[in-house]
């Protein structure tokens, strides 16, 4: 297949022009909601929470709906944009993003929002391998090409500050459903600059979009992740059993089908090559953690440290600006420093953060939770983004962007699942404790509220008289805590592992350029291009 690029930039084969540059700007935008709209809502989960009232499950479907489902579909979305034009589906899923944040913003019910959540994840779906593919079709030259992914990649640190901030704000004054308000006019600013400056590309000869594939893939992962919230919420039993293995026959049948069509959803032949099969695995696991530890900070902040939504916003930019610098600086290290070792390096920081946060001692003082958050995503976000280049840049350019919604699914999906699983692992810890904490003579729908959530115990407590509401309300706290620990502990043990990997698999990889080539071994030009190349351990 060779890629059509119907509106020719002068780098097509150079250095890149002020357009070029500038269209790297406009990318940007749909990242920078994308980060915002994560964190927004978690600082607006406590609000919701006592505007709707949802159950324990329901909470956890709000929070990652979204990104289940943008996980689910960027498979499915990489390879259609591939087909009908990047450029021409960014546009749509700008359009379709605009509209589904107006839904959300009204959304009456639990029920209503977790709709609406879930069509901003097909929307932005449509968006994350649109950005990163037409990246790699207009940035030509390598050095230019890793730094504009590396400022790509910043932008979600940015996000992460600026959705704090504004959220804070907005929630002062306006009620919870304000803050996927911001959404629009975002979009609309991509709507009308996106025409002018990026250019659009498809493949000449695309195949067949395979609809079962795509339906299979979506189906499949939330059918997992289904029996694992119910296991969280309401223990192991025949429903989440069956929930679980039924998503698990799926995905074995969609890896199968993939083999036997000509024309694949998922181009298996791409994990072939290890400079992209093991930097997705690794950056799934730092994304795993970062994700969820980042809800789990947010609802701290608020609900267990009492500060109000503009000032945790104010304290977790330390975290934010270091995951800035973090992803900064990973271009001119990795130019010195073969890859295999900066990742290993930067995940150990993560690793050290994260154990900060694990000692076990009933609380964490804000100091400690601040420092173990600005060095787990210190080590995190040059992890993330050295994977995403290696990943795009070993891919042939007309598999962009199947390789990019292969790096961004597997980010999604990570991010997702790190939420799920680690969102249910200390959501059951938190039930657990808190099971037989609560008197009996306290009213059943009060109690239930007390057990489901932190954000819940807070407003019942309230309804309390305050020996027992406030004695409460300290005992779900600890129990918050506590669930925190623990997945502060599997996140660090998951940072070594990450370290461990990259240090095995990937060492004998070396960034290749005019000065620096691998050992004694030319590089194949089908390797990990500017980024790395397999050579001999020094």
């Amino acid at each position: 297949m060779s890629p059509t690029n119907q509106t020719p930039h002068p780098a097509e084969h150079g250095k890149a022009t002020r357009r070029e540059w500038i269209g790297l700007l406009v990318l940007a935008l749909p990242c920078l909601l994308i980060a915002m709209d994560m964190t927004v809502l978690h600082l607006a989960v406590p609000h919701l929470t006592a505007a709707l009232n949802p159950t324990s499950d329901q909470l956890l479907w709000i929070v990652d709906i979204y990104g289940f489902l943008i996980a689910g579909c960027l498979i499915t979305m990489g390879t259609l944009g591939d087909r009908i034009g990047r450029r021409k589906l960014l546009m749509t899923g700008a359009a379709a993003f605009g509209i589904a944040s107006t839904l959300a913003a009204f959304a009456p019910t639990a029920e209503m929002l977790i709709v609406a959540r879930a069509a901003l994840g097909i929307a932005g779906a449509t968006l994350m391998p649109s950005t990163l593919s037409l990246i790699r079709s207009m940035f030509h030259d390598e050095n230019e090409r890793t730094f504009a992914i590396a400022a790509w990649m910043t932008t979600f640190m940015v996000g992460t500050a600026a959705g704090p901030l504004l959220g804070g704000v907005v929630l002062n004054y306006f009620w919870w459903g304000a803050v996927f308000l911001i959404n629009v006019p975002v979009m609309v600013l991509l709507l009308l600059a996106g025409p002018f400056l990026l250019p659009e590309h498809r493949d000449d000869n695309p195949g067949r979009l395979d609809l079962f594939s795509a339906a299979l893939s979506l189906a499949s992962i939330l059918a997992i992740i289904y029996g694992v919230k119910i296991t969280a919420a309401y223990g192991f039993g025949g429903t989440a059993l069956a929930s679980i293995v039924l998503g698990v026959l799926g995905a074995v049948v969609f890896l199968k089908r993939q083999r036997k069509l000509a024309d694949p959803l998922l181009d298996l032949s791409l994990f072939a090559n290890r400079a992209i099969s093991v930097p997705i695995i690794v950056q799934t696991l730092a994304i795993f953690t970062g994700m969820a530890f980042f809800l789990f900070m947010a609802q701290h902040l608020q609900l267990v440290s009492g500060l109000t939504p503009i000032m945790a916003g104010v304290w977790m930019l330390p975290a934010t600006v270091s995951g800035i610098v973090g992803s900064l600086s990973a271009p001119a290290l990795v130019a010195r420093i073969r890859p295999a070792f900066v990742i290993a390096g930067a995940s150990m920081i993560a690793f050290v953060g994260f154990a900060l946060l694990a000692v076990p001692g009933g609380s964490i003082s804000l100091i400690t939770l601040i420092v173990g958050a600005t060095l787990f995503s210190l080590g995190i976000s040059p992890v993330a983004m050295l994977c995403t280049d290696m990943v795009v840049t070993a891919a042939p350019p007309a598999r962009a962007g199947s390789a990019a919604a292969l790096s961004e699914t597997s980010a999604e999906l990570g991010g997702a699942l790190g939420i799920a699983i680690l969102g249910s692992i200390g959501t059951a810890l938190y039930r657990t404790a808190m099971m037989d904490s609560v008197p009996a003579h306290i009213p059943a729908d009060l109690a239930e509220t007390i057990r489901s959530t932190l954000g819940g115990a807070a407003a019942a407590s309230a309804q309390l008289p305050a020996p027992l509401g406030d004695d409460l309300l300290d005992l779900a706290r600890l129990a918050f805590t506590d669930g925190m620990q623990v997945v502060a502990a599997l996140c660090a043990i998951l940072m070594l592992v990450a370290a461990i990997a990259a240090i095995v698999t990937l060492h004998h990889f070396r960034r290749t350029d005019d000065t620096q080539t691998t050992d004694d071994v030319p590089a194949p030009e089908t390797a990990i291009g500017a980024v790395c190349a397999p050579g001999r351990v020094d």
